[in-house]
């Protein structure tokens, strides 16, 4: 009798199937990448996505996130953005903080499941990979610090928690508060198999008194010609001492940050983008690009929520920007797209033209320090507003891609060549079956099809299926035919590949 792991393989399987039409590349001379980021992110804070409201019992918010998967592999994606961390609180039986309030309405109720471990488990199961996305310092969308459980690090510790603007934060400026915030979250990478480490675009909250940090500086501010240098160098300790402690605890993990898409304008700062829109380095005193330059993130995200040609802030002027900031550092550029704002009635008539996202990936197309796209949110995504995101999907999406490949992992141990047992014509189309060989099951097998004998591996022109491993793997491949050459390659959960297996045709 199959085990429950085995049938919810399967389902994955048939799953991944169904969603590989393959016509052929309408644009001369592209070479689709055999890996790119096709991520999502589906938020928790004030139940945007999931869970979709609070008070739902552990069936149902099991059965809401696993229809969020079921449109990851739908839309062709490959990876999950999940904040888990929205408010201070957990997603997760945390020692450090309580339970969420998002999932049951009440902070610190046990929701009866571990939300974090379902959601890891049943994301891998799909061969998708789980970025866990955290919020650094937001403690509460609302300012009375009484609201908090009693347990809440912000009760015991009211020192460390400041209000501005109908919210309560967490002081950066504090060093306790900045070494509890990162053991917090680091909590979630030792005890879970996450394969990212993701903040989104909040730090500080703004970049006036307003936010009243003043006794913290004068405390803690010596040597700094103000106050906005030494918030900025809070802001840098988190990142820069985040990316040690995640690279001694586990260093296959991705860390990177989504943030706001202007670093500084060219009107402020010669290094900067043509643009005339809101500066993180100003605002919310995140130096991005620094970040970049000094090597302390694996990825950075962009949130580039612009149409083409939108005044202040174009989105194929920030593009190059980025492209430029990224290029030769070792940090991987994705961008952040705005599924939200497709088709909203509310937004620009640019925003109306089901084309636009679908244009935002074909100019990514020239810059190739671009590895792939984020979409928020998740909603939207299913939504699909007058056709923006399937428009997009049937642009760029025609073959699979592998989840990208840091490049320090690069040259680790890749995983064992696997066997191609056989291929046959079934009814349904043509049967493979796929054995691993190495020690460990491999995360993805990837399945190249060709009418012809393939001797490149490099690319996804070939490049059919991406399927959930295991240590033996049947596939049915609904377009396969007689004649044709097939191979298989087994990847590793960082997206190591294994050299492929000998080929086989269909007779």
């Amino acid at each position: 009798m199959p085990t429950r792991r085995t049938v919810l393989k399967g389902l994955a399987l048939a799953a991944a199937a169904s969603v590989v039409p393959l016509p052929a590349f309408a644009e001369p001379g592209y070479v689709p990448p055999l890996r790119q980021m096709r991520g999502m992110w589906i938020a928790s804070v004030v139940n945007i996505n999931w869970p979709s409201k609070q008070g739902l019992t552990a069936d149902q918010q099991k059965a809401e996130f696993i229809a969020w998967l079921d449109l990851a592999v739908q839309r062709k994606l490959n990876s999950v953005f999940v904040q888990i961390r929205p408010t201070a609180d957990a997603f997760w039986p945390s020692p450090f903080e309580p339970w969420s309030h998002w999932l049951t309405g009440v902070q610190g109720q046990d929701p009866g499941y571990d939300p974090l471990g379902f959601a890891v488990e049943e994301t891998h199961k799909r061969g998708l990979t789980f970025h866990a996305w955290f919020n650094p310092y937001r403690v509460s969308m609302q300012t009375d610090p009484n609201q908090l459980h009693p347990s809440h690090p912000g009760r015991v510790h009211p020192e460390w928690i400041l209000p501005f603007g109908g919210k309560l934060y967490y002081n950066p400026g504090i060093p306790e508060v900045r070494k509890f915030c990162q053991d917090a979250m680091l909590d979630a990478l030792t005890r879970y198999d996450i394969d990212g480490l993701h903040f989104d675009d909040y730090f500080y909250p703004t970049n006036t008194t307003a936010f009243n940090d003043a006794d913290t500086f004068a405390k803690y501010g010596a040597g700094f010609p103000d106050l906005a240098a030494w918030r900025r160098n809070n802001v840098d300790l988190m990142v820069s001492e985040m990316q040690q402690r995640v690279r001694e605890v586990k260093p296959e993990v991705a860390w990177g940050i989504s943030p706001s898409g202007i670093w500084r304008n060219k009107g402020t700062d010669p290094l900067g983008s043509e643009t005339n829109g809101g500066q993180s380095y100003d605002n919310l005193h995140a130096d991005t690009r620094g970040w970049v330059k000094k090597g302390w993130l694996d990825y950075i995200a962009p949130q580039l929520y612009w149409y083409i040609g939108q005044p202040p802030a174009d989105y194929s002027k920030l593009v190059p920007w980025w492209s430029d900031v990224a290029d030769g550092t070792g940090t991987m550029l994705w961008i952040g797209q705005a599924a939200y704002k497709a088709g909203d009635p509310a937004q620009a008539a640019q925003w109306q033209d089901p084309a636009e996202l679908s244009k935002h990936l074909t100019l990514n197309r020239s810059h190739p320090q671009i590895g792939g796209d984020i979409w928020y949110n998740a909603n939207d995504v299913r939504v699909d507003r007058i056709g923006s995101i399937s428009t997009a999907v049937k642009d760029h999406y025609q073959r699979p891609a592998l989840p990208p490949l840091l490049p320090r992992l690069a040259d680790g141990e890749k995983p064992k060549r696997p066997v191609l047992a056989y291929v046959r014509r079934v009814p349904e189309g043509v049967e493979l079956n796929m054995i691993a060989t190495g020690r460990h099951e491999p995360f993805q097998f990837a399945i190249f099809r060709s009418s012809a004998e393939i001797d490149r591996f490099d690319d996804a022109s070939n490049l059919v299926a991406v399927i959930p491993g295991d240590r033996v793997v049947r596939w049915v491949d609904a377009e396969g035919k007689k004649g044709d050459h097939y191979y298989v390659m087994a990847v590793d959960r960082v997206s190591r590949t294994s050299s492929p297996s000998h080929g086989r045709k269909v007779w």
